[in-house]
């Protein structure tokens, strides 16, 4: 037993150095104290597992923060800026929105629903979805590796600032007619060579970066064997074509654009 515990006192010393000196470099005590208050020591096992692979070499803060996940803009090995997506293992809220996506999916079935082993299968769920979705060739931040309950992406933007979503380019230089054909033909695409619907989609998830719509956040999507494939598909045309409504552009009907995406 005291063999066991010098090991565990020895891990704990060598993963708070790992995050202090390698990860954030020594920068500021208040943001190293952030990341020993956030995350727990399995996640910082799994940063451990990509930061030797080389995929990850730097954590540069968080870009954005939400109830269920982190994501941080980052280095890989080569310097190279990186978005790292991790989802909090000890989150409460995650289990009762998300079981629904992933039961009727066939790629998960038999899967274990205790809160670790499903979030560690949605972070795996989000990166096939968006594997699927990159080689099919939608706009989507470009995969890069996978681990558990983390999930490392190409970074859309400029040092380190995240590219505008659509609800904030709206307020910034307005949106328009083009656009809106972007993020259709987008869909298509998805639907068509991916066989997939995004299932959540909106003007939240969809950055604008160098003149292409590109989206994100495949957690949700669904193949489109699912049985509420059709539904959450219905779902994602509304909210853009709404959004877009809202301001100020020609939409065409709801009945044409779902025409296209299923038979166009």
């Amino acid at each position: 037993m005291e063999y066991d515990d010098k090991i565990d006192r020895e891990l704990e010393r060598r993963l708070n150095r790992f995050v202090k000196e390698y990860l954030l470099r020594e920068k500021d005590k208040d943001e190293f104290e952030t990341v020993e208050e956030v995350f727990d020591r399995t996640t910082l096992l799994n940063l451990y597992h990509l930061a030797n692979k080389g995929v990850i070499s730097e954590l540069r803060g968080v870009v954005s923060a939400g109830k269920e996940a982190r994501v941080y803009a980052g280095l890989d090995g080569e310097n190279r800026p990186i978005a790292v997506k991790i989802f909090l293992t000890w989150t409460a809220e995650f289990k009762k929105g998300r079981l629904k996506y992933i039961l009727g999916d066939p790629r998960f079935e038999g899967i274990d629903t205790s809160t670790v082993k499903l979030i560690n299968a949605w972070a795996s769920k989000e990166y096939k979805n968006l594997k699927k979705a990159y080689e099919a060739g939608v706009y989507v931040p470009k995969p890069i590796d996978h681990y558990r309950n983390i999930i490392v992406m190409e970074f859309v933007g400029k040092d380190f600032t995240p590219a505008p979503t659509l609800k904030e380019y709206r307020n910034m230089k307005g949106l328009t007619f083009f656009m809106l054909l972007q993020i259709i033909r987008q869909i298509k695409i998805l639907y068509d060579y991916a066989d997939l619907v995004h299932a959540d989609l909106s003007e939240y998830n969809i950055f604008y970066y160098k003149r292409k719509p590109i989206l994100f956040d495949f957690g949700q999507a669904v193949v489109k064997s699912h049985p509420n494939a059709e539904t959450y598909l219905a779902r994602d045309i509304m909210n853009i074509l709404n959004f877009f409504s809202e301001s100020g552009v020609d939409t065409p009907p709801y009945e044409d654009v779902l025409e296209f995406i299923l038979h166009g």
